[in-house]
């Protein structure tokens, strides 16, 4: 091998990774159940932002698994739980939601995430509202 190819291989593998913008976000979950009385706001973090991925020209010509494109998941994630307030004695109170310790550029896990669309936004509360910082 050339050096020059050797230099561009290595120049192209560093610049990917650089210019992966993938990391822990702060989000706010909005959390309430129809027995409860208050909606609880949970401030966490969930990966979020841009991953290198090369489009192949080829499309026709490879299997439908060498096409699936990089997208910011989790490396490392912890989960919690959280005490919705105003719930009757009958109700369980509680609501557990993963924490993004790391994330990474990879392949979507479905076991985790939504790889398919967008799920509709629920960023709003419906009753009086109560703010959980863990």
């Amino acid at each position: 091998m050339s050096p020059f190819f050797v230099m561009s291989l290595l120049f192209g593998l560093i610049f990917g990774q650089t210019a992966s913008l993938c990391a822990p976000s702060e989000y706010t979950i909005h959390v309430e159940k129809r027995e409860c009385a208050y909606c609880l706001a949970i401030n966490t973090t969930i990966c979020a932002g841009f991953c290198m991925t090369r489009d192949s020209n080829g499309k026709k010509l490879l299997l439908k698994s060498a096409l699936s494109q990089n997208v910011c998941t989790y490396k490392e994630m912890q989960y919690r739980t959280a005490l919705i307030p105003g719930c009757p004695h009958h109700t369980i109170p509680y609501y557990s939601y993963p924490v993004a310790v790391s994330c990474k550029c990879g392949k979507c896990n479905t076991d985790y995430s939504d790889c398919v669309r967008e799920r509709l936004r629920t960023n709003y509360c419906t009753k009086p509202q109560r703010l959980c910082n863990l």
